[in-house]
């Protein structure tokens, strides 16, 4: 797959504006987060991406392809999401669950084939959950269901994979471990990763670039060297923060100031 582009594209919600002439463009093979106040469109973008909003004005392209010309099917072949929460009612195995992640390479009435189930096999031993592949979905806790949502979103075999606020209500462990996995699998196989993090520091740890917006523009977009700045930070969040530098990492590492008026209490 070439780049994802996305070209003045606007979009209202009625009368408010929530994308005001967005472009941007992203490279294979590399981790993106999106940041930026509640409000400032993100989840909005992503939706585009997916085909799930039309662009009022403006263009999502796959490479060549515009997003809003290609069907379904075509679509889920390169691009695959993992949402903030799955919500399951139906009692079936989680191996079926992540087959199906191999829906749009099935025809009509097919069945999943020997490879299929292999595919499966090795998202789910990848993602720590093979030992849940008998269970009912019904059973898993919300950080074991997350991951098999991964691991069902991997045996999609996209080139472009989408986050939306994936790990916001997991414990730091489950957050970790997700995110670790969806990282592995980008480098692994030159894979495209959009995510929307509110966590800038798990955002910083994970990503090339970053993308930060600002009640529907984006404010700025580059390596987190240059993005993440005390002066940016409270452009767009309005909060004094101070940055250092990540020990581990080496990138930079976000600490908000607390006021003096929540000292003095």
């Amino acid at each position: 797959m070439n780049e994802l582009s996305v070209s003045s594209l606007r979009f209202s919600y009625g009368k408010e504006e929530v994308l005001k002439d967005l472009s941007f463009y992203v490279k294979k093979g590399c981790f993106y987060s999106i940041l930026g106040p509640n409000g400032s469109g993100k989840t909005t973008v992503l939706r585009h991406i997916q085909k799930l909003l039309l662009p009022q004005s403006g263009k999502v392209m796959l490479g060549t392809e515009e997003v809003r010309q290609m069907k379904i099917r075509d679509l889920a072949r390169k691009i695959a999401t993992v949402p903030q929460e799955t919500h399951v009612s139906v009692d079936f195995p989680v191996l079926d669950f992540v087959l199906a992640g191999r829906a749009p390479y099935l025809k009509r009435f097919e069945n999943e084939t020997s490879s299929d189930y292999k595919k499966a096999e090795e998202a789910m031993i990848a993602t720590n959950t093979w030992q849940y592949s008998h269970k009912s979905v019904l059973e898993l806790s919300g950080g074991e269901l997350q991951r098999v949502v991964v691991a069902r979103a991997m045996v999609q075999e996209p080139d472009l994979l989408l986050l939306d606020e994936p790990v916001s209500h997991l414990d730091l462990r489950h957050q970790v471990l997700i995110l670790d996995q969806v990282n592995s699998y980008c480098r692994k196989n030159n894979s495209t990763v959009i995510s929307v993090l509110h966590d800038i520091n798990l955002a910083i740890t994970y990503s090339d670039e970053l993308i930060l917006m600002k009640k529907g523009e984006i404010f700025a977009k580059g390596v987190p060297e240059d993005i993440i700045t005390e002066e940016n930070l409270r452009e767009v969040y309005e909060t004094e923060c101070l940055i250092i530098q990540n020990p581990l990492n080496g990138k930079p590492y976000v600490i908000p100031k607390i006021s003096k008026r929540r000292e003095e209490e």
